[in-house]
């Protein structure tokens, strides 16, 4: 059985070594499930490759602290091995030492200073439809109810707060189809996109402040699809592109801009997230904020607090990984970033108790 009260950078490289990649996370969650089914202050219950442990304790409050199981395919980068401060290998930054604290937490701290829910879920780097999470609100959303959820993405061991909203969309130039030897009977379609990407080079991102953190937009092509045989003229090219619109937007209001930005070109949406606002003025969070220490930052990119947002739950990203090196073949997790993290959730979870 998996050790959950060994040092925190041990257990980093146990879990790491546990191949769990995106729909083969079973051995790994078999293994957190037995481990956390052994401790008697917790409650556990299991949908697919989920586990879900709870305190009940009866507090005022309670948190929630979630860290995804699976990783990216492996690159030849197991098993883990250590050089010097660094332990590298597959999933190490991106999460599994996220997922280490969340589980020596679970092990060591049997009667936190608020009832706490620990989420361990499958397919967090695959399609959403997959997550692990979007099954457990939709099938058991009371035990995703809390007051404030800590994500344990990688952050280099700072506070990010929301996350933000993402869209893409085809914009479409029409032409009219012609043989490629008397192009003067048509109208070229790829070369109709030039005031799309000219539209795009001038764009000017907002970086607005939501809830006292600044967020950088960003508009960007993302592809190109254009021609029909060497020899045509092509009828119809298709930019498409991505914003990433801060937390202050819902997704309406994102298509909207976008619209405004290409007037005058068809525009299809082809996919939507909505961002979540940062929650750090809940006291809950402020608390948070105190026993980790720094100056929090906005989140540029999407992560699932923004399911936690949709479920009314103020939520946070914080993991002693640095996000820059997720996926990558060499990636790597500091060791005293994974004692830090450990130190400064130990300090929000353990000191002084609520009252009940």
């Amino acid at each position: 059985m998996l050790d959950l009260t060994q040092d925190v950078r041990t257990l980093t490289a146990a879990i790491v070594d546990i191949e769990s990649v995106s729909g083969d996370e079973r051995a790994l969650a078999n293994i957190v499930e037995r481990a956390l089914s052994a401790l008697p202050h917790l409650k556990v219950e299991r949908s697919g490759e989920t586990v879900v442990a709870r305190t009940q304790l009866g507090r005022a409050e309670r948190v929630l602290i979630a860290g995804h199981l699976d990783t990216v395919p492996v690159a030849a980068n197991l098993p883990s091995h250590v050089e010097g401060d660094l332990l590298y290998g597959c999933g190490t930054s991106d999460m599994k030492a996220g997922v280490a604290v969340a589980l020596k937490l679970a092990a060591t701290v049997p009667a936190p200073n608020k009832d706490v829910t620990y989420v361990f879920y499958d397919c967090e780097e695959v399609e959403a439809e997959r997550n692990g999470l979007t099954r457990v609100a939709r099938d058991h959303a009371d035990w995703l109810a809390a007051d404030f959820a800590v994500l344990m993405e990688p952050t280099d061991g700072v506070i990010e707060g929301g996350c933000q909203g993402t869209l893409r969309a085809d914009v479409k130039v029409t032409g009219k189809r012609a043989h490629s030897a008397r192009s003067w009977f048509g109208v070229n379609a790829i070369h109709g996109i030039e005031p799309v990407l000219a539209r795009l080079n001038a764009y000017e991102p907002r970086r607005p402040v939501v809830d006292g953190l600044e967020y950088h937009e960003g508009l960007n092509a993302v592809g190109v699809r254009g021609g029909v045989a060497g020899n045509v003229i092509p009828d119809l090219c298709v930019v498409t592109v991505n914003y990433r619109f801060a937390p202050d937007l819902s997704i309406e209001q994102a298509q909207e801009h976008v619209r405004e930005v290409f007037d005058g070109f068809e525009v299809d949406f082809v996919d939507a997230a909505p961002g979540a606002r940062p929650g750090l003025t809940h006291p809950v969070a402020a608390a948070f904020t105190a026993a980790v220490g720094g100056t929090p930052r906005a989140k540029l990119g999407w992560t699932d607090v923004a399911r936690f947002s949709a479920l009314d739950v103020p939520a946070v990203n914080y993991g002693p990984g640095d996000p820059n090196l997720a996926h990558q073949q060499g990636e790597y997790v500091s060791l005293s970033k994974i004692v830090e993290s450990e130190t400064a959730m130990l300090d929000w979870l353990a000191k002084s108790t609520a009252p009940s």
